[in-house]
């Protein structure tokens, strides 16, 4: 199988369940820490092409109702998000699951069992 990216933050509970599943399963993967190594611009550029902003960025977490009201109304395009989320890391959805030239947002056990368990 090819190699497997995970990046989160390690305390988020939904990145827990995600390790713990890929921990249950026996599957090798590569854990990146958000909060310790960062994210670049190029690869969230290249995620928004794979799956759009608006799935990467999480207007329902804490981080966003932290934001002052003129960084909020900053967030209306994909360059927008983009500047937030390297700056805010912790606004981007978790996890996010890279395969070859796929990634996966959020934990959906049923699609991971389908995408990697075949």
């Amino acid at each position: 199988m090819e190699r497997i990216n995970i990046y989160g933050i390690p305390n988020c509970d939904v990145t827990k369940k995600v390790l713990a599943w890929f921990k249950y399963n026996k599957i090798d993967h590569v854990f990146h820490d958000y909060k310790i190594s960062g994210i670049s611009r190029s690869k969230l550029e290249d995620w928004c092409k794979l799956v759009g902003w608006e799935r990467l960025f999480n207007k329902k977490s804490t981080t966003w109702r932290s934001l002052t009201e003129k960084e909020q109304a900053g967030v209306t395009s994909q360059a927008g998000a983009i500047k937030i989320m390297i700056t805010h890391n912790s606004i981007i959805k978790r996890p996010v699951i890279e395969i070859k030239d796929n990634i996966l947002v959020g934990f959906d056990e049923p699609a991971y069992s389908k995408y990697f368990l075949i």
